[in-house]
């Protein structure tokens, strides 16, 4: 119990440090968006988005290996051999290594012909398009070969580092957006470089304070067939999944981008933007998590990989909630005020877009549980193809005249599906998870959510829009779901402790009065 009460503190330490970092990103991300969209236009922002999308597309190759080094790292840490744990980074190095290689081959025929033969690009735009692709590849190649360090900092539950380093990154974006304003070539061109650069500086950080603080981050050429043997069977199985991933994400803005033009892409775009920085948020509960759900997998602490799975599917649920209730209600209003302008199509894929993220949160947390026990084949076969299959049924359903939300519908659909797919999975990997239990903290999680929204509904049906309401809604919104889950979603163990901690501060504040 008291093991399980340090790592709670830990994680909760961890978690604040990620929010410092999202902070400190969202405030500067919500700024420069609309500089760079003002500044590049409706056009090129949307050109920046499916550009840099086809790049994205090779890189499931990385996503696949990501997953295969994060767990395997946290998992020998778990286990405690020191020596076992510095062969798994280099031999991961090594096989990101070859994924860069690889991707690059990929992205400079396959993705070259893509982009000259099938993307909608405007009229004169083509030249500014290949400078992007080109940045776009070299940022890629840069984040593969990042994949081990970043996994080793968050296996060492060091999150520290990324809101010192954060900070940084914040004064480099906003020295971009000073940048792009003041030049007068193709801001197009300019942007891409500038974000190459800032990324590659960032970059180069963290491996420099990997090297300085993990001895076993130093790179050793070794190859061990003990251990490559069960990444590459990770990775070869995960590979079929990321890749369903990628394909209906990337599928989505080609669809789209083919019904409906380049204008619906910058809608998608800015839509993915609102819903990465709302998600973020959650995903920062997720990444304090995870290190402790796998290695209490590896030490069998049953207990503790239960607590740890349902706590995080409570908080990181509810917060994600919370964050997201005001742009559900507020949408119109909030990119009004953000960006100046509300682009066609917007707010619907907003608003669906936020929806599947609260979904998909849920999955991305039993999912941890699942790779924790490295028998993926299920998982990946399964889900994967649910994933796939929502490309040719959105595309169907576009021949036959449906809008551009439908596409995000169907997403929305397919991820409810693989949560209960997923729990399914899970329960057949590892005994000794209870499902009912995780099935009643999400139940208790949507009740919370809808209490709040019912309450929150009076606000907005008696007020007009402006800021005043959109405060109130705000206020609400935190209050009520600050207040249902400290009675709802709590246990008596977990409400002592939140009690003992206030009457800790207030009887410190007394005492300094006094």
């Amino acid at each position: 119990m008291a093991e399980i009460s340090s790592n709670n503190k830990r994680i909760a330490k961890n978690t604040l440090m990620l929010y410092i970092r999202m902070l400190l990103s969202t405030v500067v991300g919500l700024y420069t968006s609309r500089v760079v969209l003002q500044t590049l236009g409706v056009e090129d922002f949307g050109i920046y988005g499916i550009v840099g999308g086809v790049v994205a597309m090779f890189s499931f190759l990385n996503s696949t290996m990501a997953g295969a080094t994060s767990r395997f790292l946290t998992f020998e840490m778990g286990k405690g051999d020191k020596e076992r744990l510095k062969d798994t980074f280099s031999s991961a190095l090594i096989i990101h290594i070859g994924i860069a290689l690889l991707v690059f081959i990929l992205a400079e025929t396959v993705g070259l012909w893509f982009l000259n033969n099938k993307l909608v690009i405007p009229e004169g735009r083509m030249g500014a398009a290949h400078w992007v692709y080109q940045c776009s590849i070299l940022a890629t190649i840069f984040a593969i070969t990042q994949v081990p360090y970043n996994a080793l900092i968050i296996s060492h539950e060091r999150m520290g580092i990324y809101a010192y380093i954060e900070i940084l990154s914040v004064c480099l974006r906003l020295l971009i957006v000073f940048l792009l304003t003041i030049f007068s070539i193709d801001k197009l061109k300019v942007y891409a470089v500038l974000v190459l650069t800032v990324s590659i500086i960032i970059r180069m950080i963290y491996r420099i304070y990997c090297m300085r603080n993990f001895s076993e981050s130093h790179f050793s050429f070794t190859f061990k067939k003990d251990i490559l043997k069960p990444m590459l069977s990770f990775s070869g199985w995960d590979f079929y999944g990321n890749m369903c991933v990628i394909v209906r994400q990337q599928g989505t803005n080609f669809l789209i981008n083919n019904f409906f033009g380049v204008i619906a892409n910058t809608a998608s775009s800015i839509a993915t933007t609102v819903s990465g920085v709302v998600s973020g948020f959650a995903f920062n509960i997720i990444t304090a998590f995870r290190p402790r759900i796998i290695k209490s997998y590896a030490q069998e602490n049953w207990c503790e990989m239960q607590t740890m799975i349902n706590n995080a599917i409570k908080f990181s649920t509810l917060f994600l909630n919370m964050l997201a209730i005001p742009f559900l209600f507020e949408t119109s209003f909030i990119i009004q005020l953000w960006l100046g302008q509300v682009p066609q199509y917007v707010e619907p894929l907003i608003r669906l877009t936020l929806i599947a993220n609260c979904v998909g949160n849920i999955n991305s947390i039993i999912v941890i549980g699942i790779h924790a026990t490295g028998r993926i084949k299920c998982i990946s076969f399964l889900t994967g193809t649910m994933f796939l299959l929502t490309i040719p049924i959105s595309f169907f359903l576009l021949r036959l005249g449906c809008n551009v939300e439908t596409v995000y519908i169907v997403n929305v659909l397919s991820n409810i599906f693989i949560v209960s797919l997923n729990l399914w999975i899970i329960k057949k990997q590892i005994d000794n998870i209870n499902i009912l239990s995780i099935i009643k903290v999400i139940v208790l999680s949507i009740l919370i959510t809808l209490l709040s929204v019912i309450l929150i509904l009076f606000i907005y049906k008696s007020m007009d829009e402006g800021f005043i309401r959109l405060i109130a809604i705000s206020i609400c919104d935190l209050i009520t779901m600050l207040l249902f889950t400290y009675i709802l979603g709590l246990d008596r163990k977990q409400r002592n402790s939140v009690n003992n901690y206030i009457l800790t501060k207030l009887h410190l504040k007394n005492e300094l009065n006094s």
